[in-house]
Parts: C-alpha cells; structure tokens; sequence
C-alpha cells in the first residue's frame, strides 16, 4: 500500500515512473495548462476569489490561478513565472513585447492577433545578425525567483520554473509564418540563420534563469510547437536535419544547468519524433493532445512509458468544453487507467483551460482525479483518500 504522499512527493514520484499514492495533477504549473482570463473570472467567482488577474502570457490572456483556487482543487503543482522587460503599450488593446513583434486583440475576441512580422519579405543573413534583440541579461528576469521558490517548498508543492522557449515559435513570429514555411523549402540557409540567432538569445534567457533556480526546482518547463492535428509541421528528416540539433543544444543546457525533470510542452501530432524527442533528453511530454494522429494515450504509454512520462491528455476540443460532467468524469477514469499505471503521469487539461469551459466540468476533472480508485491501485491495496482527510489537509 502506497502511505499518503506530499504533493511534491507524489508529482516527483510519478516522473521518476514510480506508482504514487494517486495520480498527480496540475492546474497552472506553466504558461500552457491554465486558464484563459474569462473562465478564470468565473472559476474565481465559484471560489470567492476577488483578486486581480495577474497575466502570466498576454498574448493568450492565461493567468497565474490564484492560492486559493489551487488548494480548494489539491492541485500538486505550483509554478514559477519569470518576468520579462515590460510591454510597449501602444492603446487599449494593442502592444509590443521585447522581440518587436506587434498584437492587437480584435473586438469580442479572447486573444491578441500578432499584426507586425519585423523579419519578413526578403530579407539576408546580415539583416538577422543587426536586429535589435532582447537583452538576456536583462536583472528583471531574476527578480522573485528565489522568494517564489521557497514559498512553493513551504507548501509542500512541486516548483515547476517556466523557461524560454526554444527557436520554432519565436523565429515564426519574426519572419511570418507563409515566409518561415518558405525558407524551410528554398533557402535552408536563411532558416537556419535566424533559429541560431533566437536560440542563442533564449539561451541566455535560460542560463540566467537556471543559474538562479536551478538548483531547487523540481520541473523546468520548455515548450516549442512543432505537430499539427494530422502531423508534423514538417516531415521527420528536415527535423532531424535542421530542428534536432538546435534542440538538443537547447535541452543538454538544462540538464547541465539544473538537476530538474525535462518538461516539454509541444502541441499536436508528435508520435514520428518521440524516439528522437527521448534521444535528445526530453523527460516528460506536454500537453498529449489526444485527439491529434497517432496520439492515442494506451499506445504512447505502451510504447514510451518506461522512458517518457505524460503530462495532460484530458480533451480540451470536445470534452472538457462540450461534454457532461458524468464525460468529464468518465475522461479522468479513461485517462488514469491508460496512463497512471506504475508512475509516470499528470493529468490535466489539453493545453489552457478556454473562456467555453462550464466551471462545473473544471471542479468535475479535479475532484473526480482525487476521488477515483484505479484498477491498477485496486490489484496492489491502495486506498483512495477520504473526502475528510483531502479537505484537512494542509497544503
């Protein structure tokens, strides 16, 4: 029988692929499995929760989910948000972050909508080496790290750091994503230029971040898009070719730098690299899109699940915002006995938690992950905790 764990325990326990006395979960650990600010506010009404909304990405208004909240749902996970140089605002709904690069939020939308690409048309490899870049040195991306961290550890949680991404996202936002595509085709040469030159600015980014926290934090947090919902956003061997070897300079430097599990957040259908993504030192994978090609959570876990934990996989495009709570249910059950078995999973929501998700079916997720049994913990004598014992504990 497996005694009742801490909440740092029980994540820890369940990406070192050992059984923990229940499946972990996580709500708000990174910029990429929270919630979007106009659920958030009803989340926060259910709760009694009056605080402001502090942005942890303005571009997908997600939010850093209040103390309270967290506790009320025993979620396992706590998660650390470096600060950035602060935005130009250039009106109500429209701003430019650190990389130059310009959003507007549309009218009644929930998103701001990248307008400027500062990269794009025709441009040459000495017109990438004299753009303005962010400052990695910058002394405000240290500010409260440490603070942050030591209040993570006295409350027993996992300290999940959020680091820079790597290369795909930012140089696609730079160059525009028709030319991006373009370059990948008929001038690898310029491509390869500008993921360098981002890479070695987040590098720094990361290195100044590690350097600081490294050392005491249980998960850091990559991320880099590279799947699509049928497929690679390009074929395996121009990844090989041109995205692996970026990526593994990108990973080697956090496990250099910090003793912490590799996470990394990379939407849609990723099956083809996985093997590749493991080589190159990915520990945990993020966010198991379900419903993308060759994502199936029974086959990954059967093929992977001695090298590989999962993070996520509750269905964000149909179950979560359009099915009953008794589905969201029957999802949780679904997903835990796919993935749960002998460690190596934390469940939670397919990327942010959107504005159409009912409050109902957010409780319904994490109460129903605390409360269900697995056939797996059955067989072995693991008892589930009373509903007593989750409301006096202390986290």
């Amino acid at each position: 029988m497996v005694s009742e764990m801490t909440h740092r325990e029980r994540v820890m326990a369940a990406l070192s692929h050992r059984q923990p006395d229940k499946v972990p979960v996580d709500l708000g650990g990174t910029r990429d499995s929270t919630i979007v600010v106009e659920g958030y506010e009803r989340l926060k009404a259910h709760f009694g929760v009056r605080d402001a909304n502090p942005l942890t990405s303005r571009m997908m208004q997600v939010v850093d989910v209040h103390e309270t909240i967290l506790q009320a749902l025993d979620i396992d996970t706590r998660g650390i948000f470096p600060r950035t140089p602060p935005d130009v605002l250039l009106g109500e709904d429209r701003y430019r972050d650190e990389w130059g690069v310009e959003r507007v939020r549309p009218p009644g939308s929930h998103y701001f909508d990248q307008v400027t690409f500062p990269l794009s048309g025709e441009i040459t490899v000495r017109d990438i080496a004299r753009y303005r870049w962010p400052d990695p040195t910058a002394p405000i991306r240290r500010e409260g790290l440490k603070e942050r961290v030591q209040q993570i550890r006295r409350a027993g949680c996992a300290a999940v750091l959020n680091l820079q991404s790597g290369f795909v996202h930012v140089s696609q936002y730079l160059r525009g994503f028709a030319d991006w595509f373009m370059d990948l085709a008929s001038d690898k040469k310029l491509a390869a230029a500008l993921f360098d030159a981002v890479l070695e600015v987040n590098l720094g980014i990361n290195r100044a971040l590690l350097e600081e926290v490294g050392a005491e934090v249980d998960v850091v947090m990559a991320s880099d898009d590279l799947g699509l919902q049928n497929g690679l956003m390009m074929s395996p061997e121009l990844y090989r070719e041109l995205f692996k070897p970026r990526q593994r300079r990108y990973f080697q430097q956090m496990h250099d730098l910090s003793p912490a599990k590799l996470f990394f957040h990379t939407c849609g259908s990723v099956a083809a690299i996985l093997d590749d993504l493991i080589e190159i030192g990915v520990e945990v994978l993020n966010p198991v899109q379900v419903t993308a090609a060759g994502m199936d959570p029974l086959t990954l876990k059967g093929r992977y699940g001695d090298r590989l934990a999962f993070w996520g996989a509750i269905d964000t495009q149909y179950v979560l915002p359009r099915g009953s709570v008794a589905e969201v249910k029957a999802e949780v059950e679904r997903r835990i006995e796919e993935l749960g078995a002998g460690g190596g999973y934390v469940l939670g929501a397919v990327h942010n938690i959107q504005p159409d998700v009912p409050v109902e079916n957010i409780i319904a997720m994490y109460r129903h992950a605390r409360e269900y049994v697995p056939s797996f913990a059955r067989r072995h004598g693991t008892r589930g905790i009373s509903a007593q014992t989750r409301e006096g504990k202390a986290t």
